[in-house]
């Protein structure tokens, strides 16, 4: 009885404490996919496509009649869809493992005013829940800091690496605010009403954060005073290296968040979140801000919201011209950003024509966060970070990954739960 239980013990810890799929390889030698429906990321398709890249670049995009000669090992992928790499904006994807642990949970920093934190240095490569995106296209994600009124900066990653240094493809791009709200419940717990009022400390509470930042920009401007880093983390907002990350709902928030921080000379501002958005579009166009919606597959926000609000509003915002992506801030939101390319499936499914649909989480996120330069669309030039499926990406049935390459390296596609649906399959087989 003791051997099997120490037999048990050591199963069970080797077979947890087995890590994710070793990463590829750089690529050695080039490729050519041919005969896919190309979905560009830009808003473009190629039928009976041809694709190559070589050293980690795509050298050719075009049509698979073009006399060209084929580089490197051919692919076949006749009726099947190739897409540039998703990606994941506002996830908290590396940073917790388990919820229910408290040591593998890493999202949130201790203070409530935090711009120096940098959640890329807390990001765990080896995640078996980072793993798990591939297989559904998702080889890209922004990793994003939770909690307080400022929580930190976000870091961009591809999830194919052996640390976080290997992982990043931008660092730093932006920091990550929390803007109160104008009502709030009562504390139920403590006797008081739990019905929704005003807040009165709203006025006090934006004076607060417009405080910080206006001493912050004091601070810049004045070199002979003692070094303060939560100051200097927030020298990118006004020179417009770092982007300005408002995680915000509601009509008259997103309206102060959006003019005080134009007042106090941000240069670039996104929206996340972003409930009642659609109300406001004509002021995000005028000062050329962003947004990321909230995934979905929930209950519209207020009562007397049309029962489709949540599925429309991509289609309303893109519709207005506004850049837009799909955030994943919510319940078990790690585990569910393999979703990703369904939720963009559903706002195809409300109105939104299917290549804006893919650019949601394509070349729209990419310009977001400000890898467009080298990601995001099927081009020339950019990172050889893409996929193909079977069929189309945006649908359960037909997101069914065949091949997958992050920067030219051809990535596994194998996770502990591929092998666990392999090996239960083989066990009903076999009866």
């Amino acid at each position: 009885m003791k051997k099997t239980l120490y037999s048990l013990l050591f199963f069970f810890l080797v077979g947890n404490s087995i890590a994710q799929q070793t990463p590829a390889d750089t690529q050695t030698m080039p490729f050519s996919i041919e005969g896919a429906t190309a979905h560009l990321g830009n808003g473009k398709v190629i039928e009976n496509s041809l694709i190559i890249f070589s050293d980690g670049k795509l050298t050719f995009v075009g049509s698979a009649m073009n006399k060209i000669a084929r580089q490197g090992t051919i692919i076949d992928a006749k009726n099947k869809h190739v897409y540039p790499g998703f990606i994941a904006t506002n996830a908290t994807l590396g940073l917790v493992e388990i919820d229910a642990v408290k040591a593998s949970d890493d999202e949130d920093e201790i203070g409530p005013v935090n711009p120096h934190i940098r959640s890329i240095i807390a990001y765990n490569a080896e995640s078996k829940v980072v793993e798990s995106m591939r297989p559904n296209g998702v080889l890209m994600a922004q990793i994003t800091p939770r909690g307080g009124i400022i929580s930190g900066t976000s870091s961009v990653v591809q999830l194919d690496a052996w640390n976080w240094e290997d992982a990043a493809i931008k660092t730093d791009d932006g920091i990550h605010m929390n803007w109160p709200g104008s009502f709030k419940r009562g504390r139920w717990w403590l006797g008081e009403d739990p019905a929704m009022k005003p807040d009165t400390k709203y006025a006090e509470n934006i004076q607060e954060i417009k405080g910080y930042l206006e001493n912050a920009k004091l601070y810049l401007s004045n070199t002979n005073v003692e070094k303060h880093l939560p100051y200097e983390a927030t020298a990118g907002l006004f020179d417009g290296s770092k982007r300005l990350y408002v995680h915000v709902d509601g009509l008259k928030e997103i309206t102060d968040a959006v003019t005080i921080a134009k007042q106090l000379g941000v240069k670039k501002v996104t929206i996340v979140r972003a409930a009642e958005a659609d109300k406001v579009t004509e002021l995000l166009k005028k000062h050329n801000v962003s947004v990321i919606i909230n995934r979905p597959h929930r209950n519209p926000d207020n009562e007397d919201d049309a029962y489709d609000a949540s599925y429309t509003i991509a289609k309303t915002l893109n519709d207005a011209g506004i850049v837009v992506s799909v955030g994943m801030e919510g319940q078990m939101e790690r585990m569910n950003t393999r979703n990703i390319p369904f939720y963009a499936g559903t706002f195809a499914a409300h109105g939104l024509e299917k290549e804006e649909a893919v650019k949601l989480i394509t070349l729209n996120a990419a310009k977001i966060i400000g890898i467009d330069a080298f990601a995001g669309s099927l081009e020339v030039g950019k990172d050889a970070t893409l996929f193909i499926s079977e069929g189309d990406a945006l649908e359960m049935t037909g997101n069914i990954l065949t091949d997958a390459f992050i920067q030219g390296r051809k990535i596994s596609l194998e996770t502990h739960q591929t092998k666990l649906w392999k090996r239960y399959s083989n066990k009903y087989k076999s009866k």
